[in-house]
């Protein structure tokens, strides 16, 4: 019963400019709750242990760079560079992506080819481009520390081991949730959370922009992947062909959550559009116009004001 007066609260205050009967479509006022595996159930004092991990660069090979260095809490979990240098200043393709909400996510990495968050801390760890350090030695390293290797003993009743790292990183990752925004107040009901504008800009993201398409939820993500006309600036990073090797997987990309996107700029999975107002002049252009943009992508016709309205909504998020 509550949620349906959220939900005729929401209508009422957005529903004098419905565009049409989509205009609802994927919003969903039912938040969702954190799974945990059977292998690694939440714990808190892994959690602990995790979020000690998450910012220590001890597991880097020279122990320059922890995770937080590409994924800053105040940045939303991601940071403001196109691509963020690795150990000794080496460069990957991408752009860090966010991690709030990444518990909820069904896969990981833009081409989606790993199936569980545990899985997943692997990748930046070994990633010459990243961390570049072997799992065992740094595991061993882990316990020629006496602070860590006395943590793990009380934490797990064992001292580090691949299995157990992992498990403690993830645990503080499924912790990074976010459902506080002015969005989220907003339907929620409290009618002053938006702006006018950004009201607007709802209105246009549900309807005449159609970026619900692929932004639903409240997660504001379906987790499928497309290509959205971005520029190809590296062609050798083929995206989920690169998992599938189907070439008509070629330059897809797994569709981003935009829960804080105001704050973690640069944008596009190789962060080669700087700013929100770009994002949203490149969507209204139809894309960069290449043979591999998704149908979906097409000249949105937005006015000046249309498309500072939708910036305004997108800030909200």
């Amino acid at each position: 019963m509550l949620r349906l007066f959220k939900f005729l609260l929401f209508t009422l205050i957005l529903g004098s400019c419905v565009p049409d009967e989509s205009f609802f479509e994927g919003l969903n006022t039912a938040y969702p709750a954190i799974e945990y595996p059977t292998d690694n159930p939440n714990n808190a004092a892994a959690a602990t242990l995790g979020e000690r991990l998450f910012f220590d660069p001890i597991l880097s090979v020279d122990s320059s760079i922890s995770c937080g260095s590409c994924h800053k809490p105040e940045l939303g979990f991601a940071t403001n560079d196109r691509v963020t240098p690795g150990v000794g200043g080496a460069l990957g393709k991408r752009n860090s992506p966010s991690l709030l909400n990444v518990g909820f996510q069904p896969y990981f990495m833009r081409e989606g080819g790993v199936p569980s968050l545990e899985m997943q801390v692997l990748v930046p760890l070994g990633d010459a481009t990243e961390m570049a350090h072997n799992v065992v030695d740094a595991v061993r390293r882990l316990n020629r520390n006496t602070s860590y290797r006395n943590e793990f003993l009380t934490v797990y009743g064992d001292t580090a081991s691949p299995f157990l790292l992992v498990r403690a990183l993830a645990n503080f990752e499924r912790t990074l949730i976010d459902f506080d925004a002015p969005f989220d107040q907003f339907i929620q009901g409290d009618a002053t959370a938006l702006s006018s504008d950004a009201i607007k800009g709802g209105k246009l993201f549900y309807g005449k922009a159609a970026c619900v398409q692929c932004h639903s939820g409240v997660l504001l993500t379906d987790f499928g992947f497309a290509n959205n006309g971005t520029a190809i600036l590296d062609s050798s990073d083929y995206g989920r062909e690169l998992l599938t090797n189907e070439s008509g997987d070629r330059y897809l990309f797994k569709i981003p959550s935009l829960r804080k996107v105001q704050i973690t700029t640069p944008y596009m999975h190789d962060g080669s559009v700087a700013t929100l107002a770009d994002v949203v002049e490149q969507y209204n252009a139809g894309g960069m116009n290449h043979s591999f943009t998704d149908s979906r992508i097409e000249p949105l016709d937005l006015s000046v004001t249309e498309k500072e309205q939708l910036v305004a909504f997108l800030a909200s998020l």
